[in-house]
């Protein structure tokens, strides 16, 4: 089955396949995605309104007291850490690029708790530069169905999507295999037997490859 078969299908399983985690602008859409860092969408959509209620601007929140900041957002996962790096970023959109979000990779990266995934998350949504940002339902889903290998690293899954898969898809096909990923093709009790792909899954191999690795180590 052709990447296009694969995108099509996943086209009629998620027509409404977007963005969940909520924003209303590139500054938002930011501090939401570092946020997201081993959490859920859903977790971070639960404390992000109070949080821009406060500090609605990278002003703000560059300004803000980190203990107001951490008592935002202490819900979630790892939040001291994750308020030290949305203070820096904010502080860093002030300093260097006048409080607004810049939309090429090199400046992204350059903001505290900007890596490469989130850096394409706010391309691809806010500014529609085709990317593909590899999450863990991307990688997941990229292995399973064949598209890369179970031993290649975020960055090589993104390479292979992106020969694979045609630019003018990517922005799309990223919001699809994270659909499927979440609502189907979960990490744990995938449903198999209903799934448009099962004939050429390779589950069974990626498995086998992750306790190859446990066991090593």
């Amino acid at each position: 089955m052709t990447t296009d078969e694969i995108l099509d299908i996943l086209e009629e399983m998620f027509p409404n396949a977007e963005c969940e985690l909520i924003h209303k602008n590139a500054f938002e859409l930011l501090i939401a995605v570092v946020l997201s860092a081993q959490t859920t969408d859903a977790s971070v959509n639960k404390i992000t309104p109070g949080l821009f209620e406060a500090f609605p601007t990278p002003q703000a929140l560059a300004d803000a007291d980190i203990k107001d900041v951490e008592n935002k957002i202490r819900r979630i996962g790892l939040y001291r850490n994750k308020a030290r790096s949305i203070k820096e970023l904010s502080r860093a959109l002030v300093e260097n690029f006048d409080g607004v979000v810049p939309e090429t990779m090199k400046e992204l990266k350059s903001l505290a708790g900007v890596g490469r995934k989130t850096a394409n998350v706010v391309r691809s949504v806010c500014f529609d530069i085709p990317s593909i940002a590899v999450d863990t339902h991307v990688e997941r889903i990229s292995k399973r169905l064949g598209l890369a290998k179970p031993q290649d690293s975020v960055e090589k899954v993104e390479e292979k999507l992106k020969r694979k898969i045609k630019r003018e898809r990517w922005n799309r096909a990223h919001h699809l295999f994270i659909f499927f990923g979440r609502y189907h093709c979960t990490a744990r009790n995938p449903k198999c037997e209903s799934c448009p792909f099962q004939s050429f899954c390779k589950k069974d191999k990626l498995e086998a490859y992750k306790s190859k690795l446990k066991v090593k180590s």
